[in-house]
């Protein structure tokens, strides 16, 4: 596959004197993909195609602007296979984790293709006699979409859809890490027959393209994910020219295991929320609060299953979990693992290297993690999963609140009044009750609170809104020529 970015139409291979070279973390010995990386040239270039494109796309029909992501997504459905192929080789999940990822992306897509029938305003009373008052829903300009290599296909399914349906002209800047993914989306765009300009994508370093679309006047909105260190950033300087932001930057999520709880289908959820993956999603189960009258239980099923993922290549059938994304990441993991060890918790599973010529981490779980410890407090985004006691219900919840995220989390009881409680009180903003931490659906709104999300939610209409504007509009029909003073 050809690596290049693309600008108003056409592929461009920058002439930046930068190369990448991405290897499969499941076998650094395999190049995946050398490219000429593009610079502040080529991010200034697709801004100004996006803003010359912008005057057009604007005024074709929002149902008009829904079938070309429509044509997307059914094109998508035919090459599902190839994306998550591409996918796996990419950033390393298993190959079944990358067709459902695929398989999300084309529901977003299809939601997204029928929401220019849904390009909603309001019609409201007016305090005044002969005036008809309403709101109606318009573009924001030319926006920026800075994605993570994660998801690489699902999220910018959920960002550049809504985007272009609102009417809006998009500048993408996929992760260099999985630009193969972002690349075949925007191929799929262009097949779908978007016009040159209004979808433009620049594949290069945060510090040259990403610096470029969070500063340039034209950029009108951003919408982010990734680490919480740039997503502050991208709030400070969109800031400064009256952007409007949404970022989505990471969680720390627990489970909360009652005594009535069932304790088969806690462990099955635990393991899927920590190990799925590689525990390398925002949603991950990254602490479990047991009871201790059912720890002992819980820890002994949970162990059995945790040790039936095999890392290994997810082309592999007989792999059930895949690498860390790279070297940068499976250091990091392995230190928090290391920090883990000195700070007094009790490893009780994994905490190595697993075999193989690949970025591979033994599924690790620590027990008897105290709230001070930084793998019970810090975002870890590998497989990593802390145990921690309790005696009552609300030690649980005080637990789960004392970090600075805010997303997902999860509760398994049979007691309505404690369901009820952890709904009202987790400071979460996607609550699971007898389910994982994970998972998300395009109908639904999809984010945080806290350190986890700034602006808007995402997906469903939430995530429509946040590329649009409110205009309010009054007519008056009285024939006077003014407007009377309300009392």
């Amino acid at each position: 596959m050809q690596i290049r970015s693309y600008i108003n139409g056409k592929w461009v291979t920058p002439d930046s004197g930068r190369t990448v070279r991405n290897m499969n973390p499941a076998n650094i010995s395999e190049c995946v993909a050398e490219f000429a990386s593009a610079g502040e040239r080529e991010a200034l270039d697709a801004i100004e195609a996006a803003s010359k494109a912008f005057a057009q796309w604007r005024d074709v029909p929002a149902p008009e602007r829904g079938r070309y992501v429509a044509r997307c997504a059914e094109k998508a459905r035919g090459r599902a296979e190839e994306i998550a192929r591409v996918m796996t080789r990419e950033e390393g999940k298993l190959i079944k984790e990358a067709l459902g990822e695929v398989k999300k992306g084309i529901s977003l897509l299809e939601y997204y293709g029928g929401a220019g029938f849904r390009l909603n305003g309001q019609t409201i009373p007016s305090e005044l006699a002969n005036c008809f008052a309403y709101t109606i829903r318009r573009p924001i300009g030319v926006v920026g979409i800075i994605g993570p290599w994660n998801f690489p296909w699902a999220i910018p399914c959920w960002k550049v859809a809504p985007a272009l349906v609102a009417g809006n002209t998009v500048v993408f800047k996929p992760a260099e890490l999985t630009p193969g993914t972002a690349t075949l989306l925007v191929e799929l765009f262009q097949e779908a027959g978007l016009p040159p300009g209004v979808l433009n994508m620049v594949i290069g370093p945060g510090s040259a393209v990403g610096e470029a679309i969070i500063h340039h006047p034209h950029i009108r909105a951003v919408s982010f994910t990734g680490s919480n260190e740039v997503g502050k950033r991208v709030i400070e300087e969109a800031a400064k020219t009256n952007k409007k932001v949404q970022c989505e930057m990471g969680g720390k999520n627990a489970l909360i295991l009652m005594e009535d709880g069932d304790v088969d289908a806690a462990v099955a959820a635990t393991a899927d929320g920590a190990f799925g993956s590689t525990g390398q999603r925002c949603t991950a189960t990254s602490r479990v609060l047991v009871h201790e009258k059912v720890k002992d239980e819980f820890m002994t099923k949970l162990l059995a299953k945790a040790r039936e993922y095999v890392p290994g290549n997810g082309m592999d059938a007989a792999a059930t979990m895949g690498p860390v994304v790279d070297k940068k990441q499976f250091e990091s993991v392995l230190s928090y693992i290391e920090s883990g060890k000195r700070e007094g918790a009790r490893l009780v599973l994994g905490g190595k290297k697993a075999a193989g010529n690949g970025y591979f981490i033994e599924p690790t779980i620590f027990n008897n993690v105290t709230p001070e410890m930084k793998i019970f407090q810090e975002e870890i985004f590998g497989p990593v999963l802390a145990i921690t006691p309790f005696g009552d219900f609300s030690k649980a919840i005080s637990f789960s609140n004392c970090v600075k995220y805010g997303f997902t989390g999860a509760i398994f009881t049979r007691d309505i009044k404690n369901i009820m409680h952890f709904i009202e009180h987790a400071e979460i903003r996607m609550v699971h009750i007898n389910e994982p931490t994970i998972g998300g659906e395009a109908q639904l709104p999809f984010g945080g609170c806290k350190a986890t999300g700034y602006g808007d939610r995402e997906m469903a209409d939430d995530g429509l809104n946040f590329f649009t504007q409110t205009k309010t509009v009054f007519i008056n029909y009285s024939g006077r020529g003014e407007r009377a003073m309300i009392r």
